[in-house]
């Protein structure tokens, strides 16, 4: 007869929940951090709280890319509520990375007002292995996500023959001869 199990009383904030969670989180206002997790701060290559007070356009690698992504999440967030793709970052020290990025809106009617966010590091199993434009890390993230050339154009306001410019220039940065060996080789898919 095993041995009867222990039970140990947990007495859980969700204070210690938050800051020990084995991914990256905050709370955001407008776009703001107003209160994150260490793992947040480390993943980014910061010190615990330096994060706090701060517009998430510190985690992109361009003014233009924080710009278009949270224009392209209003809309999915309103119909949804929820939001979650995989995109560039960047950490303190410049170096870019590929993040799992996933968020839930608490105003629905405006999903900027108020979030929950979480974010994983790829860079283990995804690393940044090519020196992309701002558009290219773009269109490089919608293909990871399957969608088609007129859909990502139709998304990011290009016409289909420019996203096909921008696929044909990562397929050459990737050695890739077709679509799908490109999207192989984003998401760090080898052979």
């Amino acid at each position: 007869m095993p041995a009867p199990a222990m039970t140990v009383p947990l007495d859980i904030s969700f204070e210690t929940i938050f800051q020990h969670a084995p991914v990256g989180m905050c709370v955001s206002q407008h776009r703001v951090i107003h209160a994150c997790n260490d793992a947040l701060a480390a993943m980014f290559g910061y010190a615990a709280g330096e994060l706090v007070g701060q517009s998430f356009r510190v985690l992109y690698p361009t003014l233009d890319e924080f710009e278009r992504t949270g224009a392209r999440i209003v809309p999915i967030m309103s119909a949804k509520g929820v939001y979650s793709d995989e995109r560039i970052m960047k950490r303190a020290n410049q170096e870019l990375f590929w993040c799992h990025v996933s968020g839930r809106s608490l105003i629905h009617d405006d999903p900027h007002a108020a979030g929950i966010w979480t974010f994983e590091d790829l860079s283990a199993k995804r690393p940044v292995t090519a020196e992309l434009t701002p558009r290219e890390r773009e269109i490089a993230a919608l293909l990871v996500e399957g969608k088609t050339s007129k859909l990502i154009a139709r998304q990011v306001g290009l016409s289909p023959r420019t996203v096909e410019m921008h696929r044909a220039k990562l397929m050459r940065k990737f050695s890739a001869s077709t679509s799908s060996e490109l999207v192989h080789r984003l998401v760090g898919v080898t052979g």
